[in-house]
């Protein structure tokens, strides 16, 4: 007989029943329709928020395309005598400060109380305004004497000049006499190490040591001022972390209530702790950023970052103190290991140094900006462009242009996927919290995350996963509000005094309602939009553990 016919193909293996039986499954139901997800708000170039890895989009970056109206990056200004008045602080404000700082290696005092004062009163005539102030440490740095004319004088090359530790040259120094404040200059250097006079623009060989002063030749040719800084490249120096100086600096910083410290030239986790112990019992919630500027702070780096609240990238001594062409990559390793530890850094120095004195920036330092921001930089900051310049409130307008194209073309949910996979587990609750948050972001389209806190802890959380929405951070306490600034993405706002007669929830609801309006105010929220809210099961700090979405109101 001639053989049955082959089955016919089978296209689809349905799993079999539980049982011994032979029957197949019903195919499953169709999924329900999908609701339309809301619209796409235009936080970023359109290949940039649609990338699912760091290489597709960037041959499809348009140049054309307009960078969205908000900012992420917080800009830090130095505040000199040209900008310290109450009418040029609000001007850079609206230009993009977040964060006056105040370098304590020049003035006293009485000029920085009246720094502090005249930040105060420009907040307090901007409705809404929230402006942090940071107070930088002189710290060990060694300084040349003072000159014996009025004028600079000029090193020729090839000549020979004695540098001394006999304070009778402090006053007198010259062309062939320099006085420096570092008394064991002469047990740290030997013959054939270099001395970078002024930021390394005059250097220094040294040929002999003998008692209290050595002899160099001028390897280079430059003008040589009064109370010059000195770098000893590549020799460890024995300076205290912090000096008198610094102990007197600090405390008055605790008395004016400063929100933060830059904390200059730290070099190991135990520096950090002597400047959280002079800061005291009444200095403790003034959050530490440590600077990194010499071989042993990099060399250090892990522990310092573990100890302290932030750091700053400060490259222009760091420059001096390691090869310049070894900057980027100290910058680069720093930042990264901030954006996985969750903690804030700054990149200062020469950002737009040429400002000082044009009304434009070089290209090479647009680029600049631009790459640190990329890196993952929460700050940038400003110097002399502020301090002395003369174009300080179109050098913030521009560092807030170039900040708000970057950030556009920031690839977020790879950076996001990144993050996670790169922090450890078992992590806090509130971190939980926080990731979880910003995932619903990404998967609901939200225009903006909201954040109850009282510490900043939570919104630190939500910003170190770098979401690709503005993170508005609630919060009664001033001073938790200004040092938000700190965090990448986020608005601070201060709520009003509890009203004992509202009900908890009620009050969080009017919280709430209060971001969005900052939201709707700040062009990045309006009504039908979604946004993801986080908050506490309960008053006080360390309770958040609730996600909230919920849908902006129509006005």
């Amino acid at each position: 007989p001639p053989p049955p016919p082959p089955p016919p193909p089978r296209t689809h293996r349905s799993p079999r029943r539980r049982g011994g039986g032979g029957g197949r499954l019903p195919p499953p139901p169709s999924p329900p329709p999908k609701e339309n997800p809301p619209p796409a708000r235009p936080t970023a170039q359109p290949p940039a928020r649609e990338a699912q890895t760091n290489l597709h989009p960037p041959p499809r970056l348009d140049i054309y395309c307009q960078p969205v109206e908000y900012r992420k990056s917080s800009i830090v200004c130095t505040i000199g005598p040209k900008t310290n008045n109450v009418d040029v602080l609000k001007e850079l404000f609206h230009a993009g400060m977040c964060v006056v700082r105040m370098n304590f290696s020049h003035g006293d005092h009485d000029y920085h109380g009246s720094v502090i004062a005249n930040a105060r009163e420009a907040e307090s005539q901007i409705p809404g305004a929230v402006l942090a102030i940071a107070l930088d440490t002189k710290g060990p740095e060694i300084r040349t004497g003072l000159l014996a004319g009025d004028d600079d004088v000029r090193l020729e090359a090839g000549s020979k000049v004695k540098v001394t530790t006999d304070e009778a040259f402090f006053k007198k120094c010259d062309a062939s006499t320099i006085f420096v404040d570092y008394k064991n200059i002469t047990k740290v250097l030997k013959p054939g190490n270099l001395i970078f006079v002024d930021d390394g623009l005059i250097s220094l060989s040294v040929d002999s040591i003998e008692g209290d002063s050595l002899t160099a030749t001028v390897v280079n040719s430059g003008m040589l001022g009064s109370k010059k800084g000195v770098n000893l490249p590549n020799v460890p120096v024995d300076l205290p972390a912090v000096s008198e100086k610094d102990k007197n600096d600090l405390r008055f910083g605790v008395e004016q209530k400063v929100n933060m410290v830059f904390a200059s030239f730290i070099r190991s986790a135990e520096n950090v702790r002597e400047v959280r112990e002079v800061l005291g019992e009444e200095g403790k919630n003034i959050k530490i950023i440590s600077k990194i500027e010499n071989h042993q702070g990099v060399s250090n780096f892990d522990e310092i970052l573990e100890e302290s609240d932030g750091i700053m990238v400060a490259r222009g001594d760091l420059g001096i103190e390691i090869d310049a062409q070894k900057v980027f990559l100290a910058q680069k390793m720093m930042i990264s290991k901030c954006n996985v530890a969750g903690k804030p850094v700054i990149c200062a120095t020469q950002m737009l140094e040429s400002m000082t004195v044009n009304p434009r920036p070089t290209r090479a330092e647009v680029s600049d900006v631009a790459n640190a921001v990329l890196d993952g930089s929460d700050c940038v900051m400003l110097s002399g462009e502020s301090a002395k310049g003369k174009y300080p409130v179109a050098a913030v307008k521009m560092m807030a242009s170039i900040c708000r194209e970057a950030e556009s073309a920031i690839f977020y949910k790879p950076l996001f996927n990144q993050l996670r996979q790169h922090t450890p587990s078992p992590v806090s609750m509130t971190e939980t919290v926080a990731s979880s948050a910003v995932n619903a972001s990404f998967e609901n389209r939200a225009s903006a995350i909201i954040c109850l806190t009282l510490s900043g802890n939570s919104a630190r959380l939500i910003a170190k996963y770098r979401p690709q929405c503005p993170i508005v951070v609630v919060t009664r306490n001033p001073h938790t509000a200004r040092i938000c600034h700190l965090y990448r993405g986020c608005f601070p706002v201060i709520a009003p005094a509890r009203d004992d007669s509202v009900e908890w929830q009620e009050d969080v609801d009017k919280r709430l309602q209060m971001a969005m309006q900052l939201g709707r105010n700040k062009g990045f929220l309006s009504g039908g939009e979604t946004c993801v809210c986080i908050q506490g099961w309960k008053g006080g700090s360390g309770h958040t553990n609730t996600i909230r979405i919920m849908t902006v109101p129509e006005l």
